[in-house]
């Protein structure tokens, strides 16, 4: 596999909390769910803390280990919960989380993982691109984005909305009938997005935090065939160049109304 990636906070001044890893056979990209400022996460140590320990805990397992994709994201989990659980309060509602995806080559198959609202796109060869997400975040949050969204993206109201929207989310997040991430526990690995194909199929991959695929499934300049054709000639920089470009082109959310202003950003693209 050929790997071209990049990835940029959403301000300079921020930890990113996105992660992105590779090894000649395997990328993992964790997207940390950012917490805003008034709300508590009974963790000392942050989201980008949580999102690049696990992130690395999983690249090294995927690369040390033959077992499957979602026993490794569950051990994973398991693992960087024992780093903080005599200092953390994970039993907190808010205790950081992250998205996951988890692509890896063995032999002749690609296998993948995906766990919350991360992208992974399969460019096959003679077919349309395979788009998979697992959209139950979303589709909860439709719920209670509405006083988010009526509000100019920055100001005081609109912040408002976006910690009473992340409050009500808590109460849905890793439980039956709600959505699944990756935060304390393991049995969330089990609800995962997984799946396998003969990397013969495949002409590329392209991972992406929804801070980076919001160029298509947010603001609808590109499609994802568009998306994959940027990427395969320009590189996951100018992908994250023209995100930034729309962002700023609409700092109030009205032609886009969204939570995050600007999100961290990251775009891998894989050629198999």
């Amino acid at each position: 596999m050929r790997l071209t990636l990049a990835t940029e906070p959403a301000y300079p001044d921020r930890p990113n909390e996105d992660f992105i890893g590779a090894t000649p056979d395997a990328v993992v990209l964790l997207d940390g769910a950012g917490t805003p400022a008034d709300l508590e996460s009974g963790c000392s140590h942050g989201v980008a803390w949580y999102s690049h320990t696990l992130g690395s805990t999983l690249l090294a397992g995927m690369t040390q280990s033959p077992d499957s994709l979602t026993t490794i994201l569950a051990s994973g989990i398991k693992a960087t919960a024992s780093m903080h659980d005599f200092c953390c309060d994970l039993s907190h509602p808010g205790s950081p989380s992250a998205t996951v995806i988890m692509l890896r080559r063995s032999a002749d198959t690609l296998g993948w993982l995906v766990l919350a609202d991360s992208v992974l796109v399969l460019d096959l060869l003679a077919a349309d691109p395979m788009v998979i997400c697992d959209e139950r975040e979303a589709l909860t949050g439709n719920r209670y984005r509405g006083p988010m969204n009526a509000a100019a993206g920055g100001s005081p109201e609109h912040l408002q909305a976006l910690s009473r929207y992340m409050e009500a989310m808590r109460a849905h997040r890793n439980i039956d009938g709600g959505f699944w991430v990756a935060s304390v526990d393991p049995l969330a690995a089990e609800q995962a997005l997984t799946g396998a194909v003969p990397a013969e199929r495949v002409r590329a991959t392209a991972i992406l935090s929804d801070g980076a695929s919001r160029l298509v499934d947010r603001f609808g300049l590109a499609t994802w065939r568009q998306a994959l054709d940027l990427l395969d000639d320009s590189g996951p920089e100018e992908l994250i160049r023209r995100v930034r470009e729309a962002e700023h082109s609409d700092p109030n959310g009205s032609r886009w109304p969204r939570g995050k202003t600007f999100d961290d950003a990251t775009a891998a693209y894989c050629r198999i």
